[in-house]
């Protein structure tokens, strides 16, 4: 019954098939607890016009917590995680495992279900700014 948030800055594939994937969450983060307890989240890909989604979520705009899924409009898929319409991709999983390394925690994901959406190119986060593919 909680939505929690939070503009990750640590993702990985591991595996196509079956498929999983990594995020690596600050132990500190908002985010972490919900995570941890609900078994789930939902990885958004971004895309390059969506800058005040990863603006608000990595806490950089002032918006209060409990304001975040004020922006975009959100659904679910199989899992109850929060999903952003209109992402270039919804990566829906489980949590199969955590990893406890130094400040952060590692959650391996399995992917139960992916919808996509072709419409742009990716957000990047690379030299302390945000940018996109030919920019």
């Amino acid at each position: 019954g909680v939505r929690e948030g939070l503009t990750a800055t640590a993702v990985c594939s591991i595996s196509a098939e079956p498929p999983h994937l990594l995020v690596c969450v600050n132990s500190t983060a908002g985010a972490h607890g919900p995570i941890h307890r609900a078994g789930a989240f939902c990885l958004n890909v971004l895309a390059r016009n969506q800058e005040d989604v990863a603006r608000r979520f990595a806490g950089m705009d002032g918006t209060e917590r409990e304001d975040r899924f004020n922006i975009g409009h959100w659904s679910t898929l199989s899992s109850g995680a929060p999903a952003l319409d209109g992402a270039l991709a919804n990566f829906d999983c489980i949590v199969v495992r955590e990893i406890e390394a130094a400040t952060h925690t590692v959650f391996i994901g399995r992917v139960l279900g992916v919808r996509t959406n072709d419409s742009g190119s990716p957000l990047i986060y690379s030299h302390g700014q945000f940018t996109g593919l030919g920019n």
